[in-house]
């Protein structure tokens, strides 16, 4: 499966990025072993969010923060869950204007500093625990607390997508071809209603 790319005008430089990705499922945990469905692209995978294991593919998305509504979609990839986000950060590189990308803890990364500063952009994410260490210091918390609620917007537009379109469930495809229905067709009917509700 190929990336999928959406784009919006410019918004200007400086903007608050958001990054994140969400599950489409096509078998659950106690089925995942046994699933062969569109296996081109769809493996098994874990959500931390939903401490799931499942056999599927990821949609990422880069968004833009916006005051008191729903992010702008700026880029959206299709990717089995096997694909490292490291990887999907390569990807949309190229989409990024200079700003700030509020992401999560696996994109708190060397690598991702360098593309990041090639773009004239930043990246914030929580802070992880050095190994050994039981809990971050005070300021370390706010700090990652500050950054969570930045991203909060990006989690509220794939809960606002998985009620308008039931994507997440994907247990009725049954091919490669189905797959790509289900996905884009259901991110279609999302972004037309983003417009029409902007």
């Amino acid at each position: 499966m190929t990336a999928v790319t959406e784009r919006w005008p410019s918004l200007g430089n400086n903007v608050a990025y958001l990054l994140d990705s969400m599950p489409v499922m096509l078998a659950s945990e106690k089925r995942r072993k046994r699933a062969k469905v569109a296996s081109e692209v769809a493996n098994c995978g874990y959500c931390g969010s939903k401490d799931v294991y499942y056999y599927g593919v990821n949609v990422h998305l880069l968004a833009i923060r916006r005051a008191e509504q729903l992010p702008r979609p700026e880029y959206l990839e299709v990717t089995a869950d096997s694909n490292h986000d490291l990887t999907v950060l390569e990807g949309l590189a190229p989409f990024l204007r200079q700003g700030s990308l509020y992401a999560d803890k696996a994109y708190s990364d060397a690598l991702v500093l360098q593309i990041l500063a090639a773009q004239e952009s930043t990246i914030q994410t929580p802070i992880k625990k050095a190994k050994g260490q039981e809990r971050l210091h005070w300021f370390e918390q706010l700090f990652s607390t500050a950054v969570s609620r930045v991203r909060q917007p990006v989690e509220s537009f794939f809960n606002w997508v998985e009620e308008h379109t039931g994507i997440q469930c994907a247990s009725k495809v049954r091919s490669l071809k189905g797959l790509n229905v289900h996905v884009f067709g259901r991110l279609t009917v999302a972004m037309l209603l983003l417009n029409f509700n902007s």
